[in-house]
């Protein structure tokens, strides 16, 4: 089998202005990094406020094995393949962040021919996005150790800072710190401390659902970065950073425009993880994508239980938007993993949010045929459409049949319908999830979690939605238990308000927000050359 990179390296690239011409804008609308990567400016957004608005079709999954599904290649198949039927289609997906690529996953650019290119560029640096949110979201930690050692006005209680580092790459040994050692207080003032991963970052959260600069700035001087002796929060904007902040963003809030291998554009921008945020790409750049085409392929991480049900919940409620249809990933490894009631109970799960939902078979290079068509005969016993795709190995002409479908799923009526109110106290909230979406009879909350929980609600953040950090694994909050189980209590160990983007963040289980590296990393088996050649990324 190609890798990817081989695949992409011998793949004809057009100038991103042209490209940029298919969706009628103009080498002067762009911002370049080089030939084939621009920045559209959000600005663009006013001029085409008259445009109606494109039908949003969101890519999610069952619950994966641990190597992924191939969302991120089915969601650019599928572009390519309504390209094929001759509609004006384009994807608005996440960036890659450096810790999977460095890790387990390898890169987040799609696979095989259904990919967006540059593919070595979009997989590492990119145009700097996610260096500028590590970069914000450390600045405001190092003002933030920088107030409390010349002891400033607000005062803020050492003991309570509840603002992190992050950096973009899985490092377990930072998940726990202690900084201003020695020094006799030269080194500012000694606590505790720790790192997440840049995916994690509430900066990252803020940036996905700010609709353009100005909002971005606001929302980041309501972040919450520690309390004072009597309990009172202390905001960012309490301490005068958010302009510096939102400096450092100006460049990054603007959506990354580049192109598939068969040429379909695509925007690529934001990248928070499912399973610890809210996993989506950014509000500003899916409304973008929605004045450019006519139907736009986006996708939420992980499994339905996480990405979607955030999608739903926080980015769709936020952004006054719905998607028309959802197409829900199978694949034979994962059904060897999970079984065939793992499918059935996301179908059902889908189902109670009222938008129509079509199954894609995601082909393997050593699946069987006859095992697909079991599946495919099994998936179409739910009552909603299937089809076996193969966009990995043959492009956009590797899933026309799902693409038909899609088509006439979007045509169907549909109404986004939430699984709870805003109104709906917290711990009701969860329990919504935990009950109707994952399946648990009970939930048990720390005696922490609980004291959490109820000084965000006496903060006046319960009216927030909530965002479930949970392992991706099982649809549990245990990664050992697969399929579609039952009967289990969903524990919650933390609460946390992320009161700049907007949401309740809730632990559950064993949940780590920094991840660590595999045994064998994939950084072991990347390299370069001489003249620059990078192989082993894919």
């Amino acid at each position: 089998m190609r890798t990817d990179i081989e695949i992409a390296r011998e793949a004809s690239l057009r100038p991103i202005v042209e490209i940029a011409e298919t969706l009628g804008l103009g080498a002067d609308d762009l911002h370049l990094y080089g030939k084939h990567i621009a920045k559209v400016p959000l600005g663009i957004l006013e001029r085409l406020r008259d445009r109606p608005d494109g039908k949003l079709i969101l890519v999610t999954a069952m619950t994966p094995t641990k190597f992924g599904e191939g969302k991120t290649t089915t969601t650019i198949g599928l572009t390519q393949a309504m390209a094929h039927l001759g509609l004006r289609t384009l994807c608005a997906i996440r960036e890659p962040s450096l810790g999977p690529c460095m890790g387990v996953k390898g890169g987040a650019a799609g696979g095989g021919y259904s990919q967006v290119l540059p593919m070595e560029e979009i997989n590492l640096h990119f145009t700097g996005d996610l260096h500028a949110v590590s970069t914000t979201h450390n600045l405001l930690a190092a003002v933030v150790d920088n107030h409390l050692h010349h002891r400033g006005t607000p005062e803020i209680n050492p003991r309570q800072v509840v603002w992190k580092r992050v950096m973009d790459m899985n490092d377990r040994s930072l998940r726990s710190t202690l900084v201003g050692l020695e020094g006799r207080g030269v080194n500012g003032v000694m606590r505790e401390d720790g790192f997440e991963i840049t995916a994690a970052s509430e900066i990252m959260a803020i940036w996905g659902l700010s609709h353009d600069l100005a909002e971005l700035k606001r929302r980041m001087a309501a972040i919450i970065v520690g309390y004072d002796s009597l309990g009172k929060p202390v905001r960012a904007g309490d301490i005068g950073v958010e302009g510096a902040m939102a400096a450092l963003m100006k460049n990054a809030v603007h959506p990354n425009l580049v192109q598939t291998l068969e040429g379909v554009p695509a925007l690529v921008h934001g990248g928070p993880f499912a399973n610890i945020a809210h996993g989506c790409n950014t509000l500003a750049a899916t409304k973008l994508a929605r004045k450019l085409g006519d139907y736009i392929v986006t996708e939420a991480g992980f499994g339905a239980d996480l990405g979607a049900e955030k999608f739903f919940h926080i980015k769709c409620r936020i952004g006054g938007m719905a998607p028309a249809a959802v197409v829900l990933v199978v694949t034979r490894r994962a059904l060897a993993l999970h079984g065939i009631a793992n499918v059935r109970k996301h179908v059902e799960n889908l189902g109670r949010f009222g938008i129509p939902v079509v199954i894609s078979v995601n082909r393997f290079l050593d699946d069987e045929p006859s095992e697909l068509q079991e599946i495919l005969a099994a998936c179409q016993d739910f009552g909603v459409p299937a089809a076996i795709t193969d966009y990995r190995e043959s492009g956009g002409a590797g899933g026309l049949g799902l693409a038909e479908q899609v088509v006439a799923a979007c045509a169907e009526p549909s109404q986004l319908t939430p699984l709870y109110p805003l109104e709906m106290p917290i711990e009701d909230k969860v329990r919504c999830l935990a009950e109707r979406l994952y399946g648990a009879a009970e939930v048990d909350f720390s005696p922490e979690a609980e004291r959490e929980i109820k000084q965000i609600t006496n903060l006046g953040f319960d009216n927030l939605p909530v965002c479930v950090a949970k392992t991706q694994n099982s649809l549990s909050d245990n990664p050992k238990l697969t399929g579609a189980p039952t009967g289990f209590r969903l524990s919650v160990s933390g609460a946390r308000v992320s009161a700049g983007a907007g949401f309740v963040v809730i632990y559950t289980g064993q949940v780590m927000t920094m991840p660590g590296l595999p045994r064998r990393p994939a950084a072991l088996d990347i390299d370069v050359d001489d003249q620059g050649t990078i192989s082993g990324l894919f």
